[in-house]
């Protein structure tokens, strides 16, 4: 393995325990819009009820830019490391496929073990994200085909 490839690692492996302590141990910002509020357990299964509930009854604008591009911005990476760093994952599918899985776990961990609140619109963000990362990942991949090395 390169050294590229081993520092590539690294930085991936550091992105995964971020996300895992940002997600299911760090404090809990904006755990709930819902009547409940901070109680736990609180969960949503109806995909863009609690994006459009952010996004019309925020008291501010932060909280939907933390919270719904937060959850976006959180899964640019892995869109973008899977691709690099596993050859497998140099398709659209796979990695989007990946995202996905990758943010039902963190959802259904949120929800087992913590008093987060899970959120099918978390994983729809979250797969956004990762889709986005990959979009990264075929631009670098066009723009270096197209430099000219002297």
């Amino acid at each position: 393995m390169s050294g590229y490839k081993q520092f590539g690692m690294f930085l991936f492996f550091c992105y995964l325990a971020f996300v895992l302590y940002l997600t299911l141990a760090a404090w809990n910002y904006g755990a709930s819009f819902e009547p409940g509020g901070f109680d736990g357990r609180n969960y949503n299964f109806h995909p863009f009820r609690s994006i459009f509930r952010i996004t019309f009854y925020s008291p501010t604008i932060y909280d939907p830019i933390v919270i719904l591009l937060g959850n976006i911005a959180l899964f640019i990476p892995l869109g973008l490391f899977l691709p690099f760093l596993f050859p497998s994952f140099q398709t659209i599918v796979r990695t989007v496929i990946a995202s996905f899985f990758v943010s039902l776990f963190i959802e259904v961990s949120q929800f087992t073990f913590t008093s987060r609140v899970a959120d099918v619109d978390d994983l729809i963000l979250n797969t956004a994200g990762g889709l986005i990362g990959y979009c990264f990942f075929m631009i670098i991949i066009f723009l270096k085909k197209r430099i000219v090395y002297f």
